[in-house]
């Protein structure tokens, strides 16, 4: 794979990736959306149809990493390394451009976010919080756990990820990437309540900047102070993942 086909593939996959994904958070979040309050499941199953269409699209032409965890576990495993940054670029940029679009296409709702005031019953419509469309927000904020939770959800990605590898069949037949996103659904339902699951550095990393410099009506804080565990945490956990896999297998 060419050092362009690289870049152009994760940043497509990544953005059809996030696209998907932001996307379901807006659907189920937003004030007159009509998937409005819909639920977990769905923000899990949108998810991992996000992986499903991002990482088939960008699987000709780089692989389908679209994460730079899965990236940094492969790297540790085989010792190549001379294409990491590539890959990494790719997915950050992906991920911006992702969270833009998400934000075009739930543009209006995102103008309606708006306190209107005056009722006889006190104020109406409070604006809706919109970061956790872009980026994830624990539950409850306790640094330590929440670090914990995003490696080991990381791991729980990667490690079979990289073990789908050995699973003789799986990629001739070309469904690698459904049983991912399969697995991407199952993290999220099954590890997701604590953090939100970020599991993917650019995944929250690119929204968050974005979320950061849109025109969002009282989109409220962009947690800079958070930002750090769903990046450190996912990278700690894609590199234990390669590592494992590789003593391991």
């Amino acid at each position: 794979m060419s050092n362009g086909d690289i870049f152009v593939g994760e940043i497509i996959g990544t953005a059809i990736l996030i696209l998907f994904g932001a996307g379901v958070c807006a659907a189920v979040t937003l004030r007159y959306s009509k998937a409005r309050a819909s639920g977990w499941v769905v923000i899990a199953f949108g998810w991992g149809f996000g992986v499903l269409a991002g990482a088939y699209t960008a699987a000709p032409l780089s692989g389908g990493h679209l994460n730079p965890a899965v990236t940094i576990g492969i790297a540790i495993d085989t010792g190549t390394w001379g294409k990491v940054w590539i890959y990494l670029l790719g997915q950050l940029v992906g991920a911006v451009l992702g969270a833009v679009l998400a934000y075009l296409v739930y543009l209006a709702q995102f103008q309606a976010n708006v306190r209107k005031e005056g009722t006889t019953q006190g104020t109406a419509d409070e604006p809706v919080p919109t970061l956790g469309i872009f980026s994830t927000i624990p539950e409850i904020r306790n640094p330590v756990a929440n670090l914990i939770t995003e490696i080991i959800a990381t791991i729980a990605l990667v490690l079979p990820i990289l073990a789908f590898g050995l699973t003789r069949g799986l990629g001739e037949s070309g469904i690698t990437v459904l049983i991912v996103s399969l697995l991407v659904v199952g993290i999220g339902l099954s590890l997701g309540g604590p953090t939100g699951y970020a599991i993917n550095p650019a995944r929250d990393l690119g929204p968050r900047i974005v979320h950061t410099f849109l025109p969002i009506p009282n989109k409220g804080t962009s947690d800079w102070g958070y930002a750090w565990i769903p990046v450190v945490g996912p990278l700690i956990g894609g590199a234990l993942a390669g590592l494992i896999y590789h003593v391991a297998f």
